[in-house]
């Protein structure tokens, strides 16, 4: 049997993933008509920055999906990146 202790680093992972998941921004559409799917997620902090980026045209459901299927996604991080890293 698992002690509370075992459980604790998968604990303390979910409750910073849920603190971080309240915290970030997206957008998701397409940069131009025949161009991949793009996700854009960052910071809520980092919102001005988002402006700042060509607009995205909406992607509708099934595009969304036909994109994951044919592995046409670009995902974009917008503004600094976690921990400081570059």
């Amino acid at each position: 049997m698992e002690s509370e202790q075992d459980d604790a680093p998968a604990i303390m992972a979910d409750a910073q993933a849920d603190t971080l998941a309240g915290s970030l921004l997206w957008r998701i559409g397409r940069a131009f008509e025949d161009g991949p799917v793009t996700v854009r997620v960052g910071l809520a902090s980092a919102a001005p920055l988002f402006a700042d980026l060509p607009r995205l045209r909406a992607a509708t459901d099934q595009e969304v999906e036909a994109a994951i299927h044919e592995g046409d996604v670009q995902v974009e991080w917008v503004g600094p990146r976690l921990g400081g890293r570059a």
